[in-house]
């Protein structure tokens, strides 16, 4: 999931992938709220997994978001 959160960000929100790390903030990726809509909107409309943005919004690092957003690819 690491790496299919990565391309989106890269590909869809023209992320750096550079700034793309387990321990990276959403401020060293520079995701802002509005950022964090549009990642959650993805997520539904490509991988049928809800996550809202303020669950996204409240992880700590983007390793926390992926796992996240596995547990909740799990309970599909």
């Amino acid at each position: 999931m690491f790496e299919t959160l990565k391309e989106m960000l890269v590909s869809k929100l023209k992320v750096d992938p550079a700034r793309i790390t387990p321990t990276a903030t959403r401020e060293d990726i520079e995701l802002d709220s509005l950022a964090l809509v549009e990642l959650s909107m993805l997520l539904e409309q490509e991988l049928s997994i809800h996550v809202s943005d303020d669950d996204l919004m409240a992880t700590e690092s983007f390793g926390a978001m992926v796992e996240l957003i596995e547990s909740r690819r799990a309970g599909v």
